[in-house]
């Protein structure tokens, strides 16, 4: 079945430029790999939907390849995420990934599409080792999220050489990041700060053991 779904992604990629994500470009790849109809919509019930969420998915893992035969020695760590993105943009063709914008920016589809982009997110901090439980696991995400998309607005646009305008941004990019766990770091080590935060007062702890309007805990069977 992967392998199936891998053929009619490669089938698909000739058509997307053409007529977007949509339903004859699935129609396409199916007739021109042969493939049953019926067991097409077995392996992709969304039709060009799951071929373009494969398609975004199927780069993450190549990204991870890629990453992982690179030579990394000497790398400082904000180097080996601009590296990851690199290697993550370098896996796919503009003009596929700007239909597939457009298909997950429509409200149907837009759940999709931020999931999609979370799992690049995840994908890139599993390669660089992340053992995060708590809820930098949840920041770093987002952020790298964040950075990400705006990178790929960018070089979307970018005419320069080999791209060299959108590393550029990358890089101011991370740089600011960098900049924000900087200070984080520093509000931790301020003094008292521990403290605050394994507060009740800290509102993360608040969500995870709810206070009364006495300001005790209250106990298992209490309403709210």
């Amino acid at each position: 079945m992967t392998d199936l779904l891998e053929k009619l992604v490669d089938a698909a990629l000739p058509h997307v430029a053409f007529e977007g994500w949509s339903e004859g470009t699935f129609r396409a790849a199916v007739a021109e790999t042969g493939t049953d109809p019926a067991l097409a919509r077995a392996v992709a019930p969304r039709g060009a939907v799951d071929l373009a969420a494969e398609y975004h998915r199927r780069a993450d893992r190549q990204m991870a390849e890629a990453y992982a035969a690179a030579d990394k020695d000497g790398l400082r760590y904000s180097e080996k995420v601009a590296l990851l993105v690199r290697k993550r943009l370098e896996a796919v063709e503009p003009e596929v990934v700007r239909r597939g914008m457009s298909l997950f920016s429509l409200p149907q589809h837009a759940a999709e599409g931020v999931k999609l982009i979370w799992g690049t997110a995840d994908a890139i901090w599993t390669a660089l080792g992340d053992t995060s439980e708590d809820v930098n696991w949840y920041t770093k995400r987002m952020t790298l999220s964040g950075v990400f998309s705006a990178t790929v607005l960018f070089w979307l646009g970018d005419t320069s050489e080999d791209h060299q305008a959108t590393w550029e941004f990358l890089d101011r990019r991370i740089d600011d990041v960098m900049q924000i766990e900087k200070v984080k770091a520093k509000v931790r080590e301020a003094p008292g700060m521990a403290k605050l935060m394994e507060s009740r007062l800290n509102p993360l702890n608040m969500i995870r053991k709810p206070v009364d309007r006495r300001g005790a805990y209250p106990g298992r069977n209490a309403r709210y």
